[in-house]
């Protein structure tokens, strides 16, 4: 008998975080060696608000497509939604926050202007083409880009 089921696994980092005091914005979650994660929260957790389905898929397509062909595209480790649908993760090599921020908010006003069909939209390119508005994307975009651009001195702590 092995010992890994005599005690409990270590607590991972993201929840170790007071969920009730988080709200809308950009905090860096972790720095591991030269990636950081960074928590892009659109919604105050556990609010009832949650992102829908196509919405978090949609803004996952468009975000990591144009983040990857920004400034900071070579230093993009991953982009993709948070499983409690309340935000999505960047993880950055290198990262320099006012430069992440700069970027990313620069991937949203993109996304809001966009005009086209939405990357990675064909059966050939996603496992699940149906589940994906543009539309949809552009809303959540625009109202994310809105907070941050309300948010004064943004310090990146939870």
């Amino acid at each position: 008998m092995d010992n890994l089921h005599d005690k409990s696994p270590k607590r991972i980092a993201s929840f170790s975080v007071d969920h009730d005091k988080i709200g809308v914005g950009i905090y860096v979650s972790r720095i591991d060696g030269d990636i950081t994660t960074y928590d892009l929260r659109t919604r105050v957790p556990n609010s009832g608000d949650y992102i829908d389905d196509v919405t978090m898929h949609s803004v996952e397509h468009m975000l990591a497509t144009f983040l990857r062909n920004s400034a900071i595209g070579s230093d993009v480790i991953y982009f993709g939604p948070m499983g409690c649908r309340t935000g999505f993760y960047l993880l950055v090599r290198n990262a320099d926050n006012n430069v992440v921020l700069s970027e990313v908010k620069l991937a949203l006003q993109k996304t809001v202007d966009f005009d086209g069909e939405i990357f990675g939209g064909t059966r050939k390119e996603c496992g699940n083409y149906k589940c994906l508005s543009l539309d949809l994307a552009k809303k959540e975009c625009a109202l994310y880009l809105k907070t941050l651009n309300s948010l004064k001195n943004i310090d990146f702590k939870y």
